[in-house]
């Protein structure tokens, strides 16, 4: 997929089209850190320790648009890996926008003098610990 910088005719140059985010890009991205906190929503983690890393909003979301991804690979097979590939950037980037809310918020306590509670760093590390198990599928 190429992307140019000139808007197409008819497009308002005040609101250009969004970009289209690829794990390429991902890896070669800034953090964002002007998101609001939206959704801090980490579970208790259950019986495996795997506290969901999304809230129920986002992840049936993602779920939907897989499941549109994958339904079109019949007929567009390269189609469907492009957007998978844009699926895979953008949850990477809004997980790692949950955990950089997240540490944002202990390290605003922290700032403010204010005494972070033993147990919500074990939450935190829990989260961390959970999620990198995930990563390497251990």
């Amino acid at each position: 997929m190429v992307m140019s910088d000139a808007n197409e005719p008819g497009q308002d140059p005040q609101n250009p089209p969004e970009a289209v985010l690829t794990t390429a890009a991902l890896a070669n991205a800034q953090p964002d850190t002007e998101r609001p906190a939206e959704a801090r929503s980490f579970a208790a983690p259950g019986e495996a320790g795997a506290a969901p890393l999304l809230n129920a909003e986002e992840s049936g979301e993602l779920h939907a648009r897989w499941d549109s991804i994958q339904a079109g690979f019949v007929d567009e097979p390269r189609t469907a890996v492009e957007q998978a590939d844009a699926l895979v950037a953008s949850a990477m980037k809004r997980l790692a926008e949950v955990f950089a809310e997240e540490r944002s918020r202990l390290e605003e306590q922290w700032g403010k003098g204010g005494d972070v509670s033993t147990e919500d760093l074990r939450l935190a590390l829990q989260r961390y610990r959970s999620f990198f198990g995930r990563l390497l599928s251990v």
